[in-house]
């Protein structure tokens, strides 16, 4: 039999289910589609490029920014994660320097990063402002429960 996890061991009937963060979830979607991104662009470079730059440093440099990329997101609910997917955009964006159309491709990444870090926040809020006036309704209707 499968070993339990902490949360399957202190599980209880009628317990409430922990919300998932919508911020984290957006955010980890914007990486892996960057990882993803991350290593056809190293394929790309190594294809153009390989005469003029050592084909190792390309393809360990391109595969490791695709593999941090995904390591990333599951820091991303830890105070410095979002820190780190910022970087992430930053570096992502100076791969332009290697080749050119990787700051467009870099730059809407960065604005979907934005975006989805922007309204995962709003709507996380949201849902935690419903969740304690629900509570509060409970409390004040305890008939209707």
């Amino acid at each position: 039999m499968a070993k339990l996890t902490r949360a399957q061991r202190e599980w209880r009937p009628g317990m409430p289910k922990k919300r998932r963060s919508t911020k984290v979830m957006f955010a980890s979607t914007v990486l892996l589609l960057e990882a993803f991104v991350a290593f056809f662009a190293t394929l790309a470079v190594f294809g153009l490029k390989r005469g003029e730059v050592p084909p190792a440093l390309i393809l360990g440099v391109g595969i490791g920014l695709s593999v941090i990329m995904i390591l990333a997101c599951a820091v991303l609910s830890k105070p410095w994660g979002v820190a780190l997917g910022w970087i992430l955009q930053i570096v992502l964006i100076l791969t332009g320097l290697v080749e050119p159309l990787m700051f467009l491709v870099g730059g809407l990444f960065g604005l979907a990063w934005w975006y989805g870090i922007r309204t995962g926040i709003r709507i996380d809020s949201e849902a935690a402002q419903r969740e304690r006036e629900q509570a509060e309704w409970n409390a004040a209707h305890p008939e209707a429960s």
